[in-house]
């Protein structure tokens, strides 16, 4: 399958019977997807909407009515939904929302691109919010943590955001998608709106009038975040029990990384590079980062954008180590072996600065 429909697929054996969004490219298989899906599942709900604003908030009035629901686009129109992403945040709903990025700013370009982290990981709309951010690299990693998401934003009550990207929305690889379990979708939640008949009514809001009412409100929403940060801290480690250089990279750029690295080690048993790849870019693995720069001070940031998880790494490393960086910023992708030159140039010169 390719990562788009897979996306669709696992959603539907997570139990999402509602998505609302509005086409753009390089997301729109998904749509597609779940227009011919969703309705041969009982109760199962499509709806393409006629604005990405109007979308996110049929996600909100959706969730609080106790459905597993998603929503999907890429980079501009992510960036039309991020007051209700906002909205959603703050009333403590669930929902799944799918980030296929491409170039930018502004329209940019429809290919491939990862200038998005920061919107991500920084909660991307108003006031003190975060989401939690998942980065899959590979098809079977866009179906798995899309299945997983929705657990996440169950739990913590929570937006839940995949981060993909417009090669992974599109390559073809071959995937399990994860099988539907009975209890995936909970029965009763104590907070949906659906009719107070024989109960007390329930309020779901995001206005305060009282400064300190609000207060308590946003104190809650960071103990959650601390939990978050706590508990679902997610990475990947390869080829560290020697290295002398840590590459930190995710995503399709990981991708990459690791055929570098692969191949520096097959051609030059002397250039010892390892790899952190976070799986998950908000909670981002800090205290892995640290606990490495105990052994080794060189780290290499790759992103497809011009270096905008160099300040995730620069906090983790807290004024320690020596960060060095790669970026493309405009949809072209660096092939492994033009990566490992630039990669194998930068661990030779603090080779020489470690000599003297």
């Amino acid at each position: 399958m390719n990562g788009a429909s897979a996306i669709g697929e696992s959603a539907i054996q997570a139990g999402c019977k509602f998505y609302f969004g509005y086409p753009i490219t390089p997301q729109n298989e998904l749509p597609e997807y779940m227009s011919r899906r969703l309705p041969e599942v009982d109760g199962g709900v499509f709806l393409q909407a006629e604005s990405e604003l109007s979308a996110i908030n049929m996600v909100l009035g959706a969730s609080a009515a106790g459905a597993r629901v998603m929503t999907s686009s890429s980079s501009p129109g992510i960036s039309l939904k991020q007051e209700g992403i906002s909205y959603i945040a703050a009333q403590e709903l669930p929902a799944v929302i799918v980030n296929v990025v491409r170039g930018g700013p502004g329209l940019g370009h429809i290919a491939f691109s990862q200038a998005d982290y920061f919107q991500s990981t920084r909660g991307g709309g108003h006031g003190d919010y975060r989401t939690i951010v998942l980065a899959p690299n590979s098809v079977q990693e866009m179906a798995d943590m899309t299945f997983r998401a929705f657990d996440l934003a169950e739990d913590y009550r929570t937006p839940v955001l995949v981060l993909g990207d417009g090669i992974l929305g599109q390559m073809m690889e071959p995937v399990v998608i994860p099988e539907a379990k009975e209890d995936l979708v909970p029965v009763t939640k104590d907070y949906i709106v659906t009719g107070a008949k024989n109960r007390e009514s329930r309020v779901i809001k995001s206005f305060f009038v009282e400064g300190k009412d609000l207060e308590e409100h946003n104190w809650k929403l960071f103990r959650k975040y601390k939990r978050i940060e706590e508990n679902e801290v997610r990475c990947e480690r390869y080829m560290l029990e020697d290295a002398e250089m840590v590459v930190v990279a995710y995503g399709t750029a990981a991708r990459i990384a690791k055929g570098a690295i692969n191949r520096l080690r097959s051609e030059d048993g002397d250039v010892k590079i390892g790899m952190i790849r976070p799986t998950t870019l908000w909670p981002f693995p800090s205290e892995v980062i640290k606990d490495v720069s105990r052994q080794i001070t060189d780290f290499f940031v790759f992103e497809l954008s011009m270096g905008q998880m160099i300040d995730d790494v620069r906090l983790a490393l807290d004024g320690g180590g020596h960060i060095h960086f790669y970026g493309r910023p405009g949809s072209v992708v660096p092939t492994p072996s033009e990566l490992a030159r630039i990669m194998a140039r930068h661990y030779h010169k603090a080779q020489r600065r470690e000599k003297g």
